[in-house]
């Protein structure tokens, strides 16, 4: 009787382990994509004002602005992480439509504010892939926790569940091609 009691408290006290490393994991995904979203919080903040400096020189560029401005109210308004992924996607390709106007205007290329603007959306655009690189090694290893045994048994019984990775999309990943 007694070893049954000690065999019992000894399997409760790895599923409290484990339970416990469970939930440690999940903070950590979700703690990671609180990163994310601080970054993406930066970088449509920086939007307006690059717009701004770009309509001022480029005024007759309005399809690009108008594309940027709803490209960036999509990106704050999805919800969930294929919708936000796909969002952020597009408005990273309505970004570079404005950097493209700016290659047709050279006093805009030399303009202090958007050489700022632009910095400031580089470095943004290098902390955002940092936080996905983080948030996607977090939900891995949530992943893995929650699929290995005896982690899938616990996290089914208490509703743990997967974890998608913020990566990008399948066009992105296609090698351009270059001719000369």
């Amino acid at each position: 009787m007694l070893i049954t009691i000690i065999i019992i408290a000894v399997i409760l006290l790895l599923a409290i382990g484990l339970f416990n490393s469970l939930v440690k994991s999940k903070n950590r995904v979700d703690e990671a994509w609180s990163d994310i979203d601080v970054q993406l919080k930066r970088r449509h903040d920086l939007i307006p004002n690059l717009v701004a400096t770009v309509q001022g020189y480029a005024t007759h560029e309005k399809t690009v602005f108008q594309n940027v401005t709803e490209a960036r109210a999509q990106a704050e308004a999805a919800q969930g992480l294929a919708a936000k992924q796909k969002a952020e996607d597009n408005l990273s390709k309505s970004i570079m439509g404005i950097f493209a106007v700016a290659e047709n205007y050279p006093e805009l290329k030399a303009s202090q504010n958007f050489q700022q603007l632009q910095s400031d959306l580089t470095d943004t655009e290098d902390k955002i892939q940092a936080a996905r690189r983080f948030y996607n090694s977090n939900a891995r290893d949530y992943n893995i926790k929650i699929q290995e045994f005896p982690g899938n048994v616990i996290a089914k019984m208490l509703g743990f569940g997967k974890r998608d990775f913020f990566g990008t999309e399948e066009t992105d990943k296609a090698v351009p091609q270059v001719s000369f």
